[in-house]
């Protein structure tokens, strides 16, 4: 026989006590678990969640971010029926807060210090400023780590379908110039890497960093797929032909190098990168059967 959890961490919401038929769902969750491991002898972390929001989530349904976010890239304006001021929370720090909550016993309001309070008003108008730079692939000033993530739940409602994103190329009798990136309020990391013929370089992905890729000479195949999911997609860039692709955060990426030459590749991502907190996580694009 099993031996009983020493904690159970429940997700619970901050909207418990609203006295909407969620809010008492809710209430009735914990009195349930509560009796349920009393008899076990494990100890109930009841942790009280706000508003989640966070990349891939499902629009017209219990959140105003995702809402938002899918009516921005598909063109269309967000409306605002009633404004109020919300407690915010990522999804991967809710995560987070459940697995460390559980295994310290804790509960209540911990991790109330990563809550951002935002008006309706205020989130409508920092993602149209996002949309309006970005639809010409351009990086918004990123403040702060709400901003980022923030960024990274409306790019996931923009990928794959914005995806090459072309880049302004001038050409006179010196040669060529290729606008790479433009980042409003500045910041980051650019780096340039070469890669021989058959090569691949990646097979990871990112919870949180912006990444862009632009083969600058050569000819690549950039490969993508959401983790969890099965489906990949694929981009053919050539370096005389210049375009962007973005990382959109947890999708295991990967570039191959398709050509008979040396590729040049050069990368840019919105923070320095920390060897101690490097944000990259090992996951093949491909399955098994495919790399063979």
């Amino acid at each position: 026989m099993l031996d009983s959890p020493k904690a159970l961490a429940f997700a619970n919401s901050t909207q418990v006590d609203n006295g909407t038929a969620y809010g008492e769902g809710k209430r009735l969750a914990v009195e349930i678990l509560r009796e349920a491991t009393r008899w076990t002898g494990t100890t109930l972390v009841d942790l009280r969640l706000p508003n989640l929001f966070g990349e891939h989530g499902r629009p017209h349904y219990n959140s105003v971010v995702a809402t938002f976010c899918a009516q921005l890239a598909a063109g269309e304006r967000p409306t605002i029926l009633r404004d109020r001021e919300l407690q915010l929370l990522h999804a991967t720090d809710a995560a987070r807060l459940l697995l460390t909550t559980a295994a310290e016993d804790a509960g209540g309001d911990r991790g109330s210090d990563l809550y951002q309070r935002r008006t309706v008003a205020d989130l409508a108008a920092r993602l149209r400023r996002f949309d309006a730079l970005y639809r010409h692939g351009e990086i918004p000033a990123l403040a702060d780590r709400f901003d980022v993530r923030l960024f990274n739940t409306y790019r996931s409602f923009c990928f794959p379908d914005r995806f090459p994103l072309p880049l302004p190329h001038h050409v006179d009798d010196r040669g060529g110039l290729v606008e790479s990136v433009k980042v409003h309020g500045g910041g980051g990391q650019t780096f340039c890497s070469s890669t021989r013929p058959g090569v691949t370089r990646g097979d990871h992905f990112h919870l949180a960093k912006v990444e862009r890729f632009v083969v600058v000479s050569g000819e690549a195949e950039i490969a993508l797929r959401r983790v969890a999911h099965d489906d990949v997609v694929r981009f053919r860039v050539r370096g005389d032909r210049p375009v962007a692709v973005d990382m959109p955060t947890m999708w295991a990426h990967s570039i191959t190098n398709v050509g008979d030459r040396e590729l040049v590749t050069l990368f840019w991502t919105n923070e320095l990168f920390d060897p101690t907190a490097p944000d990259t996580y090992p996951e093949p694009v491909l399955p098994a059967a495919a790399r063979a």
